[in-house]
């Protein structure tokens, strides 16, 4: 028994290690599981993540927590809008505001669907919205956030964690710089983990992993401008790409969830957890007037996040990480449009999404995010 136990010490060792290591998520059981995907466990973590889950699904026809979608905020008179229009600058060039989300639910509750400003202004005008509503009609008691990004006012930057896709040092890496607080105005998180994304990685002119054809793609060229596609065919490398993040394969096409999409297929969505179970997931993709839309929340298998990208007016969307502890959209909106963003400043999605904003201003956080910051900012 002696020898077992002193052969298991660098076990027990570099388990108790990972328990204590914030890089591999915000709780013990997602860094456990990290460890044990690590050491060839991870059709283990499956069954364990599936019995989980499995137990704590979303209840069906459940009330709506009150306050879960927030009201918008009363609308200016017209008084107070011609007053402003009248002493403000020349606003820049920007997308126009898009149109209300249409609900899943036949009852929509006031301010389901309707987008909101978020986030810090860019030459006095909102460069994101967000909206809530509903993933399906049967899991009412769930709520979805759904964020929208106007690339003419942002631009976008990839920063590459030490973990993940790891291989570092990098320029651009947790925490955010002080320069670049300025003129943050939202972050949010990339997609699995490299050996699980079926893709490649490419940023700060480093091929860290080879690019795969047909794979999902978010694309960031050099003048900050974002947008999603399959490699190969719309997307493809030119010398103004400056990052490529894959992840699986496009979940909507030509404005409409893939065809043959099934939440009960594993195969092609990852091994991560299985598809057929509710759990957070996060999905992100470009609209044809060329915005970024963000999606994540609880309670959604592949299906309905598919439609939410869909119905939030996606062309072509990916999936990004799905897990409790991986899912976030922070935005930053200070006091002054010239003040920096901080960890204690921010705002997340929801207010149910784990951690918050700080993470992406700690050296700890070792995982890959994007940013969306102000084109008039550095």
């Amino acid at each position: 028994m002696l020898v077992v136990v002193v052969g298991l010490t660098p076990v027990w060792w570099s388990f108790g290690s990972a328990l204590a290591n914030p890089q591999l998520g915000n709780s013990l059981s997602a860094r456990a599981a990290e460890w044990v995907r690590d050491h060839g466990g991870s059709r283990l973590v499956v069954r364990a993540e599936n019995a989980w889950y499995g137990r704590h699904a979303p209840a069906v026809g459940a009330t709506l927590a009150a306050g879960a979608i927030p009201l918008p905020s009363p609308a200016p008179s017209p008084t107070d809008v011609a007053a402003a229009v009248s002493s403000a600058p020349p606003a820049p060039t920007h997308l126009a505001k898009p149109a209300p989300l249409r609900p899943f639910v036949a009852t929509p509750v006031p301010g389901e669907g309707v987008w909101q400003p978020a986030g810090r202004l860019v030459g006095g005008i909102p460069a994101m919205y967000e909206a809530f509503l509903r993933p399906d009609a049967m899991h009412t008691g769930e709520v979805t956030g759904v964020a929208w990004m106007d690339t003419t006012l942002l631009r976008a930057q990839l920063y590459s964690g030490s973990y993940v896709p790891g291989g570092g040092p990098w320029k651009y890496t947790a925490p955010i710089k002080p320069d670049a607080a300025t003129s943050l105005v939202a972050a949010f998180n990339s997609g699995f983990r490299i050996q699980d994304s079926l893709g490649g990685y490419y940023s700060e002119g480093r091929m860290f992993r080879p690019l795969r054809s047909g794979a999902a793609s978010l694309v960031i060229y050099r003048d900050g401008t974002a947008t999603v596609g399959a490699w190969g065919k719309d997307v493809s490398f030119t010398p103004d790409v400056v990052a490529v993040r894959q992840n699986l394969n496009l979940l909507v096409d030509n404005g409409k969830p893939v065809a043959g999409l099934s939440a009960n297929d594993t195969k092609v969505w990852g091994r991560t957890i299985s598809n057929r179970i509710y759990v957070w997931r996060s999905g992100l993709g470009v609209t044809a007037s060329g915005a970024i839309v963000y999606v994540g929340g609880p309670g959604l298998n592949i299906t309905d996040l598919a439609n939410v990208l869909a119905r939030a007016g996606a062309v072509r969307a990916m999936e990004l990480d799905i897990n409790t502890d991986w899912v976030n959209l922070a935005t930053w909106a200070p006091v002054s449009s010239s003040d920096a963003a901080t960890a204690s400043n921010g705002v997340d999605l929801l207010p149910n999404m784990a951690g918050d904003p700080s993470r992406y201003f700690s050296a700890k956080w070792a995982r890959d995010f994007v940013t969306m910051s102000a084109r008039s900012g550095p």
